[in-house]
């Protein structure tokens, strides 16, 4: 069963949510701005090679995390979410970028749940993509099961 998703239009490109409520519309600060005195922003902005592990004392006031893609295979974005979301995170946590549409159903199980790709993303091909399959094979951040645990207790 794929969890129903959004399109939303923001500054012209198209943001897929898989949330309730509007989408976060603020400007993201970065990581040092935030860190140096912009404290009073409720979004940042995560760059890879930035430690996310810095945000988690600020984690209530946040009501957006966007997480910097630069690359497809740039993979550190991943375990910011994972991260975040395991520290209790619970605002948007968006991934921006390039992000592809088979990469999405492996992001969502890391704890992202609003995408703003580059390049437009079909959504009957995201559907089909988060339909393909019915098992995972790892624990990630979502509540999921590894099929070997429902094989095995």
């Amino acid at each position: 069963m794929v969890e129903a998703f959004e399109v939303d239009v923001i500054d012209d490109r198209a943001h897929l949510r898989f949330r309730d409520g509007a989408a976060h519309e603020e400007p993201a600060v970065t990581l040092d701005a935030f860190l140096a005195g912009q404290s009073n922003a409720t979004a940042v902005r995560i760059e890879p090679g930035d430690d996310a592990r810095a945000l988690i004392p600020h984690l209530d006031r946040l009501a957006l995390v966007e997480v910097s893609f630069p690359t497809f295979r740039d993979g550190r974005g991943y375990s910011v979410a994972r991260i975040l979301r395991e520290a209790g995170y619970a605002g948007e946590l968006r991934a921006e970028g390039d992000v592809l549409v088979d990469q999405i159903p492996l992001m969502r199980r890391c704890g992202f749940d609003a995408f703003a790709p580059h390049a437009a993303v079909d959504p009957v091909v995201l559907k089909r993509s988060l339909e393909r399959y019915d098992h995972v094979y790892q624990k990630a951040a979502d509540a999921a099961v590894p099929v070997w645990k429902l094989r095995h207790g």
